[in-house]
């Protein structure tokens, strides 16, 4: 008996494989040239996504394309980095003026651009930052508390920009100059008030910016009420002696920016225009010495003036910085604050020696000169003036700017 031949199994069912085509017949992916023309022109993030769907669809279906999709990605990526490092950029600034808004909600006055202050203008700036390098100017009432006092609104007259350095020096004795006319007695001011000042920057200068505006600043304390006190609200006599005597403490403090070994000849000039201010000093004082309520303090000041002077005399003909200096110390030593104030309280003025003055060296003490005002070995000449407080200078102190 015979056993009947298993079944045949029939083999296993294949697909017809897809007959190849060339790539010239392949049909081309329409998503990939669309990616990268979208994201050279449009929306750089849409490119991205069309270029995922054209490289997914050519490998399923076999299209052409793939190299148009690849650019289209690769664009698109590059475009839309691009894109979100420029918006970063430029919210940056937005978003600290948004979080600032509220701040600046809260100043109270009026918001005024700063070539609309007057001497005798009050303001307030946000969060008392008179630092900061563009504030804003809230004018306000100077009976309200306020942060700052315009003491002088001006415009320079060079037609080119001189550099930072020159600003600022040019500047600040502008201020001072505009401080002592405004609040003469200097004694007077309280020991929270700076001098601040404005000035233009090379790039405001380049758009025809040439605005200086001072200001004596208060933002330590709530101030009230204005320092203001000048020629009008004082005697003649008082204010003929501190006109004298303001104008010979800011010479005293204009030495040169140099090192007095490498710029002798200018400190020689320095001198002689320090020896020209205390003449003057002198000559007020000598006619305050014929009037009997004033003689005494008077001409104790007078004998100090002239032996200081004869220093400034010799050191504007010194031939060597050690004979300068020599005589630079003794011209300070022979200048003390007790007869100022001595003299002070005969003419009724302040007598509260101010802490600016609390270091000037006495007789028995020699002067050391201080660094020149706003010489700075590191900065850069041609750098804009950056705000900075200072307290009233006496022989050389730091002085202040804003921009």
């Amino acid at each position: 008996m015979s056993t009947p031949p298993p079944p045949a199994w029939p083999p296993p069912h294949r697909r017809a494989a897809a007959s190849p085509q060339a790539d010239g017949d392949a049909e081309l992916n329409g998503f990939a040239p669309a990616s990268l023309l979208v994201g050279l022109l449009c929306l750089p993030p849409l490119g991205i996504v069309l270029a995922v769907v054209a490289l997914v669809q050519i490998s399923r279906k076999g299209e052409r394309g793939r190299p148009l999709a690849l650019a289209g990605l690769a664009v698109s990526l590059v475009t839309t980095a691009a894109a979100l490092f420029t918006v970063a950029q430029a919210a940056g600034p937005l978003f600290e003026r948004l979080d600032a808004l509220e701040q600046y909600e809260s100043v109270a006055g009026e918001l005024t651009v700063p070539e609309e202050l007057q001497a005798g203008d009050c303001f307030n700036v946000p969060g008392g930052d008179l630092l900061d390098e563009d504030p804003l100017f809230y004018r306000i009432d100077c009976a309200e508390v306020h942060q700052g006092e315009v003491t002088s609104s001006t415009l320079l007259g060079q037609p080119a920009f001189p550099g930072g350095r020159k600003v600022k020096r040019s500047a600040a004795e502008a201020c001072w100059r505009a401080q002592d006319a405004y609040a003469m007695d200097t004694w007077a001011l309280p020991p929270y008030a700076d001098m601040f000042y404005f000035a233009p920057s090379r790039d405001s200068w380049a758009d025809g910016d040439r605005h200086l505006l001072c200001a004596i600043g208060t933002t330590e304390v709530e101030h009230r009420g204005s320092l203001r006190r000048d020629a009008g609200m004082l005697r003649p006599d008082q204010a003929a002696y501190l006109g004298a005597a303001n104008e010979a403490e800011l010479a005293r403090s204009g030495a040169p920016d140099e090192d007095l070994d490498e710029a002798l000849p200018a400190y020689r000039e320095w001198a002689r225009s320090v020896e020209r201010a205390l003449a003057r000093e002198a000559g007020v004082l000598r006619e305050a010495s014929a009037r009997p309520e004033l003689a005494e303090a008077a001409g104790a000041r007078l004998k100090e003036v002239e032996a200081s002077r004869a220093e400034w005399q010799r050191a504007g003909g010194a031939v060597r910085p050690d004979g300068f200096r020599e005589a630079w110390e003794r011209a300070a030593r022979v200048l003390t604050v007790t007869a100022e104030r001595n003299l002070r309280g005969a003419y009724g003025l302040a007598t509260t020696v101010p802490d600016w003055l609390e270091e000037r060296p006495g007789p028995e003490g020699p002067a050391e000169p201080e660094e020149a005002p706003g010489a700075d070995p590191e900065a850069d000449p041609d750098s804009p003036p950056q705000p900075e407080p200072a307290r009233r200078r006496t022989s050389g102190d730091t002085v202040r700017q804003g921009v």
